[in-house]
């Protein structure tokens, strides 16, 4: 069977949503993650070395575990969303969605009535054959979860076209390449923090919820007070790097 839409659902809701990114190519991660009780994991192929057997391991271990599974796709481009969706992802999140036409683009490449989205009914999504195709498609365009990621300084122009597009579920936040972009000394350097309000502000017009990442409860709660309600917390390599750092330091300390 494919996946339920529960993720879209508490997502649309503003339901207080916690994830991480998933940098390392396995499936043990997301287990972990998935097993201790976050919502959603992001299995990061934009900037990790996941190829697509990588990928549709750490969908199984989320599926398995209950934990919404999503992917950053390395790019817009249709095959990559079809990829990934079929593999059972609960949605994708995209970057570089600079534009109302793309952001058209992209929800119409995730969903079947209305859109582009290739069909297989083979596919994990699908339940490996066997359903009745119509049935499927209804379910599958009912549980994709599309994420715009606002990166790029060219999208604020045209920030609130991008949420209101119909078929983008949430807008993510990417402070890091808005950073980069725009010269900022920090990620909440007044510029930044101007461009994280507008896109805020954009979303609650359009009724869409906003996803941020996070790598401590400080920015946290400027992010929820601006309206942000789905946290992806650090990653699998943040976790492993900070509790590894620390029982280093209490064994380097030792008598």
């Amino acid at each position: 069977m494919p996946i339920d839409a529960n993720f879209r659902t508490r997502l649309a809701r503003g339901d207080r949503l916690v994830g991480s990114f998933i940098k390392t190519p396995t499936l043990h991660a997301t287990e972990i993650l998935g097993g201790i009780g976050f919502d959603f994991v992001v299995v990061d192929e934009e900037h990790s070395p996941f190829d697509r057997a990588a990928t549709d391991a750490a969908l199984f271990a989320a599926r398995a575990t209950g934990a919404a599974g999503l992917v950053r796709v390395p790019s817009p481009a249709p095959h990559h969303l079809l990829s990934v969706l079929d593999c059972g992802a609960a949605g994708v999140l995209v970057p570089h969605v600079a534009s109302a036409a793309l952001a058209a683009q992209v929800a119409a490449a995730c969903r079947y009535r209305g859109g582009k989205r290739g069909y297989s009914g083979s596919v994990r999504a699908a339940g490996y054959g066997g359903g009745r195709m119509w049935d499927y498609i209804e379910a599958a365009d009912a549980a994709a979860t599309v994420v715009a990621q606002i990166e790029d300084p060219e999208a604020l122009d045209e920030i609130d076209a991008i949420a209101a597009t119909p078929g983008i579920d949430a807008l993510f936040i990417g402070r890091g390449d808005l950073t980069a972009a725009m010269g900022a000394a920090t990620n909440d350097a007044p510029p930044i923090r101007d461009a994280v309000e507008r896109i805020a502000g954009a979303a609650k017009r359009a009724g869409k919820p906003v996803m941020v990442f996070v790598g401590g409860m400080k920015e946290a709660e400027w992010l929820a007070r601006i309206g942000a309600t789905a946290f992806v917390y650090a990653s699998d390599q943040g976790f492993m790097k900070q509790a590894a750092s620390k029982a280093l330091a209490e064994m380097r300390a030792l008598a």
